[in-house]
């Protein structure tokens, strides 16, 4: 798994002890670390959607106990004291879907933590990060979509409340970190001391034709209207295509599934 954003990743691609996915090493992401609880599918994928699009609410504080245990997971590295600030809805989806699932999925995370980790100060702070302007759905689009979709989606109310502070972000999926890359950037660009992120679920990424790619979209992006697919840019970087299935031929990610939205 790679140190960084939990991204799985090949050994024999990246043989060293502290391993970091492509992604991460060319374009170093503006949060210490993410986590996640499980993967994207199955029944974590149903009971998310359960929660998300059909309400039952009553599944929130189950989910938020698994979140406490990803965000566990933090222990040994994460500054005690905290903020925690669920990624914002618009103001337009919040009215349209009546809640904002990052923020339950939270609420309950830390009331789960007071138990597993009483030593730890954990503020939720849900108004922090404001989100500027309703966009497009990102389940249907690729890397490239994903990052412009959300860039300068968000602002902080005020950055002195986060001057200094360590932050955790969460959110219910983390896909290519799209969303978590770009508000963890605000909070950084605010003077955040660090910025951490835990989600529920980790949507994973099959190891195809490209080495570390995204199951429905290669990371050169050659999917139609994609400029320069020679190139990707992240956070500013420009990143060079994938090696070649002969130079580097990768098996399946174990907990990919074809079935998970597009990166």
């Amino acid at each position: 798994m790679c140190v960084r954003c939990g991204e799985a990743v090949d050994p024999a691609f990246s043989p060293a002890a502290a391993t970091i996915c492509r992604v991460c090493r060319l374009a170093p992401p503006p949060f210490v670390r993410a986590v996640s609880y499980g993967a994207y599918e199955y029944r974590m994928r149903d009971a998310i959607h359960a929660l998300k699009y059909d309400r039952l609410h009553p599944l929130a504080p189950r989910l938020g106990r698994m979140l406490a245990l990803a965000i566990s997971q933090l222990a040994a590295d994460a500054p005690a004291d905290m903020l925690v600030i669920p990624v914002p809805l618009h103001r337009s989806k919040h009215a349209q879907r009546g809640f904002n699932q990052a923020r339950s999925l939270a609420t309950h995370a830390i009331d789960a933590l007071r138990a597993l980790h009483p030593g730890w100060r954990l503020t939720l702070t849900p108004s922090t990060v404001i989100r500027l302007r309703a966009t497009e759905s990102q389940a249907s689009l690729t890397p490239r979509q994903r990052r412009a979709n959300v860039r300068g989606a968000f602002m902080i109310a005020d950055p002195r409340s986060v001057a200094g502070k360590h932050i955790l972000v969460i959110d219910d999926i983390f896909t290519t970190g799209a969303t978590v890359r770009s508000v963890a950037q605000e909070l950084k660009r605010a003077g955040a001391a660090s910025v951490w992120a835990a989600t529920l679920a980790r949507a994973r990424w099959n190891n195809d034709q490209h080495g570390d790619t995204p199951a429905t979209h290669t990371l050169a992006n050659k999917a139609a209207g994609d400029a320069d697919p020679a190139f990707e840019t992240i956070d500013s970087t420009r990143v060079p295509p994938a090696v070649s299935p002969a130079d580097n031929p990768q098996p399946a990610s174990m907990g990919s599934s074809t079935n998970q939205p597009s990166f």
